[in-house]
Order: structure tokens, then sequence, then C-alpha cells
């Protein structure tokens, strides 16, 4: 059971560390806006995979092979959101000026909408679709009892919000920030252009 429980932890913290949409968006509201709405950003995140791994534990992958419509429309969903973050980042960037003195006391009112947007982007995250339908569901056969699956959500769970907190606290730094502040607009370009490749290619590929 202790391998089992090794094994699923390494899997997960190399499909987290793996750069995608939630680290994207967590590092971007991060060196943009505070360490506060990263943590909000996070959170949704965290109950974004908390969803995943919930279903996965149920059999995420039998939904998936049975109602291959239903496969079709989560991915189509999560690109189109996906490219409406990335042309929200591209027109934000467009727009950025040179200064941006009074930016942080905006944000700090948007908490709620930081939340909402981590929440948003996990679930609409092409790497969550395939992790949680296929990897990890090798994890969560029959022949694993309910206590152990418990286990297994938790430690993914725990993982996920301590992963995400050591991105948000870095990103956050005042060195980061100031680096941000330099080169605003090309950071939220970039991040706004892959931000929509991830949204084209979800829906290319379903």
């Amino acid at each position: 059971m202790l391998m089992l429980f090794l094994t699923v932890a390494a899997v997960h913290l190399i499909a987290l560390v793996s750069p995608g949409p939630d680290f994207f968006f967590v590092s971007q509201t991060a060196v943009s806006r505070s360490r506060k709405e990263a943590m909000m950003g996070v959170l949704g995140i965290t109950c974004g995979v908390m969803v995943w791994a919930g279903v996965a534990l149920l059999g995420l992958h039998l939904i998936i092979e049975k109602m291959a419509w239903l496969h079709n429309i989560i991915m189509v969903g999560g690109g189109l959101y996906l490219c409406w973050m990335g042309y929200q980042m591209l027109r934000g960037a467009l727009k950025k000026r040179e200064t941006t003195a009074a930016a942080p006391q905006v944000e700090l009112a948007q908490s709620g909408k930081s939340f909402l947007k981590g929440l948003l982007t996990n679930l609409a995250n092409p790497k969550a679709i395939i992790y949680f339908g296929s990897v990890f569901s090798l994890f969560v056969g029959d022949s694993i009892g309910s206590g152990a699956r418990w286990g297994i959500f938790l430690l993914i769970v725990i993982e996920t919000l301590a992963w995400f907190t050591v991105v948000a606290s870095l990103f956050a730094l005042p060195a980061m920030r100031s680096g941000y502040q330099r080169a605003a607009k090309w950071i939220d370009g970039v991040a706004g252009t892959l931000f929509a490749g991830f949204g084209i290619h979800l829906i290319i590929s379903r």
C-alpha cells in the first residue's frame, strides 16, 4: 500500500511540475497582482483538482469511453475558455502602459474572481482531462479499497495545494514582481499566447 501511495505521489508531482495553464495562471497572477490573489487562484485550482480526482476515483475513464460526446463537449468548452483567457491577457498586454503604479489596489478587490478563474482554468485544463482520465485511473482500479481511495484523494489535494503555494510564493517575491513591472507587456503577451495555444490545441485534438 505504501508503494502505491509513493507511486501516485511521484506521478502526480511530475504532472504538477510540467508547465501548463494552471502554472502560468498562478505565476502570472502572483507577479502581476499579489500573493493573496495568487493564493485565491491556487484554492480554485485545488478545488478543480478535487473535482477531477473525485470523478476519476468514481471511474472517469469509463465515462469517457462510453460517452464520447461528453468528452468532446468538455474538450471544446475547455478549449474555448482557455482561448478567451488568452484573448483577455493579450488585450491587456496591448493596452498596458510602461507605468503600472496603481495596479495592486484595483486587483485586491477581486479575490472571488481569482478563485473562479483558478477553478475554471483547472477544469478546462487539457492536462487534467488527459491525466485524470487515463494515467491517474491506472492506479485506482477495482482492487483498491475505499480507505485507499480516500487516502489517494487527500494525497492529490494536499500535493496540489503545496506545489502551487510554492509557485505563488516564489513569483510574488519582490525581485520577481519588479522584473515583471519592467517587462509586463511582454510577459502578459507570452502568457496570453500560451493560453490561446492550449485552447486551440485542446479543440483540434479532441
